[in-house]
């Protein structure tokens, strides 16, 4: 039907006759010459019709909005001053001799050239009118591309593609499951994958050596902007290697898809153990663009008489740590307030604070209600310490470690964002050396990953001490986002079985929930280990988009739900009596 996309005609065509197929984007008259930018996934290009050609004049003078048309005419180059820098085509126009409406349109439901006032569940509900904006299609066609691109590197790699299933049983991996109730097997349900974690290490069990595959998941889980209930994963795996391998492979395919894309190149990525990372940032994924680091002050608090500080001080699960932020002497007492706030979300009792108006003065110069419980020698070694310059604005934070670490953690970012402080577009970084476990208040201990992530250690030396064991995972972040993390796997049934003791997971238990890996770890299963990345949150990144649903053709809102068909929904008693279940009416007191 057509010769040429709308948005792919440039001077080149010039004098070419050229048949268009698209959506009317707009329509203006201007003094008898109708205009229409005709539309395509490409792009849009300028079409004029003069009232010399009567008929198809008075066509063009009847469409309106989002009509789909077919359109033969001649390429010219627009007259001098009309030129359109803004636009690839803006250098041409095609001058209509034919049109032809293919289908009219009824009005939109909101304009597709000015969305902002636009609800986003009105834009979900309408998802194929959002969908023709020119911003979403690059979206999802940059989307595309990186697909085909990894694709492409992966299979240079050696990489196998290896789909695995959907319908499968419920494993423990730290979210709820979806869960497909089996009409054939009474009283049973399958599980939806939430990623196709054991499925891969059979694959290596099995001697296919790598594998990838870019895998549906879904997990029933609480949603926010990077999650959806059901997402995309680049998933690999690969026998015989170690981290370095792994990690070399994963990296390799990221600076790929960067350079081929986005035309981007990573210089050097540096590594930063899990340890560094808290400490510094407060984080195990921090923005390496925000120059802004915590630093633990808790030694020179230890003796001072504000309980506040002394007590987390002391405390061996406890931290006082400083944020130091340079020229914040600016802030607002507003500013400040809404921080504080701000870090109560994730736990914190408070934000005390301290303005460095006169590092030189230290009995008048700096500005707080808590200098006076600080000795004039902690003051000193606290401004050296951060390298306080005069105006600079220092936060604190005294509290459990963990409360520090994210209530700072999170300023550190906040006040990256709302300051400006970024150094750099791109701030990529391995973070490793993970511990093995983490532990509950009541002393037990879970893994921080999953159970079948191998340690650094033997089996001896985890079943010694546990809580210091380091695994052999990895993760790659980028700015202040966990692109995707993997480990090293456990390949032998004596460190498996040390694993399983140290969770308290009982035999029978691991017969139920994994027993046909361990069966299939008796029989030669090589050393291997993978990573997997999420590939919308990948997207999002590299779009700059600021929500995951935006690079997800038709994703759910933020309540697990598609506007746009209506589900979940509601199916027939008949539907529900042959898979001998019975919906039980909530009751709402």
């Amino acid at each position: 039907m057509r010769t040429h996309y709308c948005g792919e005609l440039r001077s080149s065509n010039n004098e070419e006759t050229v048949t268009l197929c698209g959506w009317v984007h707009r329509r203006r008259d201007h003094g008898g010459v109708i205009f229409l930018d005709l539309r395509d996934r490409e792009g849009l290009v300028q079409v004029v019709f003069d009232p010399d050609d009567e008929v198809n004049f008075n066509t063009a003078d009847r469409v309106r909005s989002e009509y789909v048309v077919k359109v033969t005419g001649r390429v010219r180059a627009r007259p001098d001053g009309t030129v359109n820098k803004d636009l690839p085509t803006g250098e041409i126009e095609v001058l209509g001799k034919q049109i032809e409406v293919l289908n009219a349109a009824e009005t939109p439901p909101f304009p597709l050239d000015s969305h902002s006032g636009v609800g986003e569940d009105v834009r979900l509900k309408y998802r194929y009118m959002d969908l023709r904006r020119p911003e979403m299609q690059s979206k999802l066609i940059l989307r595309s591309r990186i697909s085909t691109a990894l694709r492409r590197y992966l299979d240079d790699q050696g990489f196998l593609e290896i789909e695995t299933p959907i319908l499968t049983r419920a494993t423990p991996e730290g979210a709820r499951d979806y869960l497909v109730p089996s009409r054939t097997h009474d009283g049973k349900f399958f599980a939806l994958p939430q990623s196709p974690q054991l499925f891969k290490q059979l694959l290596m069990v099995a001697g296919f050596d790598r594998y990838y595959q870019i895998a549906k998941c879904f997990r029933d889980e609480d949603l926010r902007a990077d999650r959806q209930p059901e997402f995309t994963q680049i998933d690999m795996e690969a026998s015989f290697v170690d981290e370095k391998d792994v990690m070399g492979v994963a990296e390799g395919m990221v600076r790929h898809i960067f350079k081929s894309s986005l035309g981007v190149e990573f210089g050097d990525i540096p590594h930063m153990p899990f340890s560094e990372a808290m400490e510094r940032y407060g984080s195990d994924k921090p923005d390496l663009r925000i120059p802004l680091e915590i630093v633990t002050v808790s030694d020179l608090m230890a003796e001072v008489e504000f309980k506040v500080f002394s007590g987390p001080a002391t405390d061996p699960k406890g931290r006082v740590a400083a944020l130091r932020v340079p020229n914040g002497g600016e802030l607002t007492r507003k500013q400040i307030d809404d921080y504080t706030k701000y870090v109560g979300i994730f736990g914190a009792k408070g934000l005390a604070y301290i303005k460095v108006n006169d590092k030189s003065d230290l009995e008048e110069g700096l500005q707080s209600p808590i200098v006076k419980f600080l000795p004039v020698p902690v003051r000193q070694a606290l401004l050296e310490r951060l390298g306080a310059e005069n105006g600079d604005l220092i936060f604190f934070g005294a509290d459990k470690a963990r409360i520090v670490n994210d209530a700072l953690g999170a300023l550190r970012v906040k006040l990256g964002e709302d300051l400006n402080l970024y150094t750099a577009e791109w701030a990529p970084l391995w973070v490793v050396d993970f511990p093995m476990f983490e532990q509950d208040d009541d002393g037990r201990l879970h893994a921080l990953h999953h159970p079948f992530t191998a340690p650094s250690c033997s089996p001896e030396e985890l079943r010694a001490a546990p809580e210091t064991a380091l695994s052999r995972a990895y993760d790659l972040v980028l700015n202040g986002t966990e692109l995707g993390g993997g480990s090293i796997r456990i390949h032998d049934q004596s460190m498996q079985a040390a694993v399983f003791d140290l969770l308290d997971i009982s035999p029978e238990e691991q017969r139920e929930k994994f027993g046909f890996l361990l069966d299939a770890l008796q029989y030669g299963a090589p050393p291997h280990g993978g990573l997997a990345f999420g590939f919308d949150r990948l997207i999002m990144l590299m779009t700059g988009a600021e929500s995951i649903r935006d690079v997800i053709a038709f994703p759910k809102t933020q309540s697990a739900a598609c506007v746009l068909t209506q589900a979940p929904g509601e199916v027939s008693n008949e539907q529900l009596r042959e898979l001998n279940i019975r919906v039980r009416k909530s009751v709402t007191e």
